[in-house]
């Protein structure tokens, strides 16, 4: 496994370490310190053409290899993945700052979807039926969409790239992965692993860029490009669909969220609050599955509130690399004054602070997990993403008061129930308006399952099958004999 050192100065183009057409570099930084890990190639638009290049000429030969080998290509590389997780994981607490047993945790996951795409690359499966008419066969057939354009965020930095490469590979894809500039070390590493693993020069192409807009305005508008697939906010979302649109290019969209997570009276409280803490502090809050509205019913609020308050506090803040962290500090300083904002808002308008609130004299990016109670709906943080290790507390009465509460937001991505009712819990769970339901469970996130949210937190899905699909284009064939 390489140091970040040994990625400075190089795009990863047709299989190799290249340098960019600008001669310029982006500092990727430590945001535990401040100090610079290092740098990488920022790269212009004819950097963009000549990753385009690559994967468009890659790309026959690829779609026309036999699913059993892409399948064993993908299966390799998990191997690698699961052999190198301590020096991955090390790499993305440097540059992401994640706690290091969470960074760990995402190496796996991450690996997952190279192990599960593996499985499903050899059943991309059509049908034949007979026309309801009887005049002719329908026959319908799946095959690769094209070149796809991969737009992944820093707070995953391994996860969602591998979530959209695996995919798009195992359906017989080439592509150009963007990986956010403030985590860009991860992404070239697994660059360099898939390259080991036996990926074909060209198929797979990493590019960072400082002009992300030039950069992916110029890839859009090529005709190569048949795929875009972005993980990201809500508001860069509308902006891709709105480029998007103009060539018609197929989108996924994996956008913002702002999970609700109710804990009815009859809950089991010691569940709910671990439930809580990984829900809330998978990467400090810095997740768009994060829980980011709690709701509790009136006869258990105050005694949830104190409890997660009590679990929060007791959480060790430090620098993400240090083994002992359990929360670790957020991407940069905007992340915290954005927090610091919200947080102000909220407690002007009559909520109570138990504790955290502010931010870590420590120095660098910290700000210690927080609980907030009797969050008013109209505090800002009610409607936006906190992206960050604050927990809002609501008082409800009612189920139906919980879903409406729960239901009232643009977004609709991810929501956490918990109740010891099974009926009441499904049936809250059908009348929530969110792509993924945790039940009794703050953890939702699996290589197989659908991941995807309705509403504006995106479009498509990633992961099982579904994911896959995303990468295939259905051909129908009307015959007959």
């Amino acid at each position: 496994m390489t140091q970040p050192a040994s990625y400075e100065g190089r795009l990863f183009i047709g299989g190799a370490w290249t340098k960019g057409s600008r001669d310029r570099r982006i500092p990727v930084m430590n945001p535990s310190d401040g100090s610079v890990l290092g740098q990488v190639e920022d790269a212009g638009v004819d950097d963009a053409r000549a990753a385009v290049d690559a994967a468009s000429g890659a790309a026959a030969a690829w779609a026309a290899t036999p699913p059993r080998k892409r399948a064993e290509i993908l299966r390799r590389a998990f191997e690698l993945i699961v052999r190198d997780v301590e020096p991955l994981a090390r790499l993305i607490s440097l540059e992401n700052g994640k706690a290091l047993r969470d960074a760990r945790g995402e190496v796996t996951y991450a690996a997952e979807f190279f192990r599960w795409f593996s499985e499903e690359a050899v059943r991309i499966d059509g049908h034949l039926s007979t026309a309801p008419s009887g005049s002719n066969r329908i026959l319908v057939t799946y095959q690769p969409i094209g070149v796809s354009l991969l737009i992944t965020p820093w707070n995953f930095p391994a996860a969602m790239a591998t979530r959209k490469i695996a995919p798009a590979l195992a359906a017989g894809c080439t592509c150009v992965l963007k990986p956010a500039t403030e985590t860009p070390l991860t992404a070239y590493a697994i660059a360099t692993l898939l390259h080991e693993a036996g990926v074909p020069d060209g198929v797979v192409n990493v590019i960072t860029s400082s002009t992300t807009s030039q950069v992916v305005d110029s890839m859009l508008e090529d005709d190569r490009v048949r795929k875009l697939s972005f993980t990201g906010s809500t508001e860069v979302g509308r902006i891709l669909l709105r480029k998007a649109a103009d060539r018609v290019v197929h989108s996924s969209m994996e956008l913002g969220g702002n999970a609700p997570f109710l804990v009815f009276d009859d809950a089991d409280l010691d569940r709910a609050v671990e439930g809580a803490l990984l829900a809330k502090m998978r990467n400090g809050g810095q997740a768009c599955t994060a829980a980011n509205r709690f709701f509790a019913q009136r006869g258990v609020a105050d005694e949830f509130a104190r409890r997660l308050a009590a679990r929060m506090a007791a959480l060790k803040v430090g620098p993400g690399e240090d083994e002992a962290t359990e929360c670790g500090p957020l991407v940069n300083g905007a992340a915290v004054s954005k927090i610091v904002e919200l947080m102000d808002d909220a407690v002007s308008r009559g909520a109570k602070v138990l504790c955290g609130a502010m931010p870590n004299p420590r120095g660098g990016c910290f700000f210690p997990p927080t609980v907030l109670f009797d969050v008013p709906q109209d505090a800002a943080m009610a409607s936006e993403e906190i992206f960050g290790p604050v927990a809002a507390i609501s008082v409800f009465d009612t189920e139906d008061e919980a879903v409406q509460l729960a239901n009232a937001t643009e977004y609709g991505l991810v929501a956490y129930v918990y109740t010891s009712d099974l009926s009441r819990g499904l049936r809250v769970c059908e009348r929530l308006e969110a792509g993924m339901l945790g039940l009794n469970r703050g953890l939702v996130s699996d290589p197989a399952a659908p991941f995807g949210g309705v509403k504006q937190s995106g479009l498509g899905r990633e992961g099982a099958h579904h994911g896959m699909l995303e990468f295939l284009e259905a051909k129908y064939i009307a015959t007959d004999w």
